[in-house]
């Protein structure tokens, strides 16, 4: 197998490098995760990605060149490569190694088929920039269940809480921010989300939608590069920061200003901030969708 410009090889020195340099990068957010796990004291903004979306820190901080691309491993053992890329969709093969769509299960291609029409589908849509982050705000709705209780106290009290929650129009599309919603402000929703609908609905404006950036590249390795899988990570923890900051909780503890929502300029802070990152997701999100159309999928 040789080098062309469809599928570049990359010296052994190169890839070592750019492994290294990416298990670093990854360091910086694991290795302070694993710290604070270890001693239980959780961080609301900074841990919330290892916590909701089941992915190890192994995950981030292991190098993957994506598909598409050959490695050469000429001077290493078989044995050697397998320890680095453990993943049965490899192949080695006189010396050189590659992700393999050839491997790719039937159920594993309809995922990624199915991921990058969301992705499609959730980039042609118009951004709605209107939502102020109420959704956080509807899940504490009457107090019954406070999420993050244990980790952060609220910075309101929950009669102003709920007065917000009902003199505001909620808009909220993700089924997954939807669910968690207080059941007596499920209705006040004007949209009622599902995940068999979250095609149809999810926008390029929402929070929640562009924080899964990160939980659509997990899903898409080997097949995306893992650079592409922290920058996703990375406007993630900025998204949540958003999130959190203008959510009903004090996160004064954690050096966090709020965002007062509650307030005429806290929604204008939010929009800007909200259109901000929504502009960072854009770009990803079309390297999401590049990356998986290198992979023969059989949807074209």
């Amino acid at each position: 197998m040789i080098s062309s410009p469809q599928m570049p090889m990359l010296p052994a020195a190169e890839w070592q490098k750019r492994a290294a340099m990416h298990s670093a990068r990854a360091e910086r957010y694991t290795l302070a995760a694993r710290k604070r796990r270890d001693c239980g004291v959780p961080h609301p903004v900074e841990d919330f990605l290892f916590q909701y979306y089941p992915y190890s820190f192994a995950l981030l901080e292991r190098w993957q060149p994506g598909v598409g691309v050959l490695l050469d491993c000429s001077e290493m053992e078989e044995s050697e490569v397998l320890v680095i890329f453990p993943d049965r969709h490899y192949t080695f093969t006189d010396g050189v190694l590659f992700v393999d769509p050839k491997k790719l299960l039937v159920k594993e291609r309809e995922r990624l088929k199915w991921i990058r029409s969301l992705l499609v589908s959730t980039k042609n849509r118009p951004p709605n920039f209107a939502c102020h982050g109420l959704h956080e705000w509807a899940m504490v709705y009457r107090g019954k269940e406070v999420r993050h209780e244990k980790t952060t106290p609220l910075r309101l009290p929950q009669a102003e809480i709920d007065a917000l929650v009902e003199s505001r129009t909620i808009c909220c599309s993700h089924h997954d921010a939807f669910r968690f919603f207080a059941q007596e402000a499920r209705p006040m929703n004007r949209l009622q989300p599902t995940l068999e609908d979250r095609i149809l609905l999810e926008q390029p404006g929402c929070v929640h939608a562009n924080m899964d950036l990160y939980k659509w590249a997990a899903k898409s390795l080997p097949w995306i590069n893992s650079e592409l899988l922290l920058d996703c990570f990375e406007l993630a923890i900025e998204l949540r920061d958003l999130d959190m900051r203008a959510s009903p909780y004090d996160l004064s503890a954690w050096s966090r200003e709020p965002i007062c929502i509650e307030t005429v300029e806290g929604r204008r802070i939010y929009e800007i901030e909200q259109r901000r990152l929504a502009m960072k997701a854009v770009s990803l999100r079309e390297r999401l969708i590049a990356a998986l159309g290198k992979v023969n999928l059989g949807d074209r």
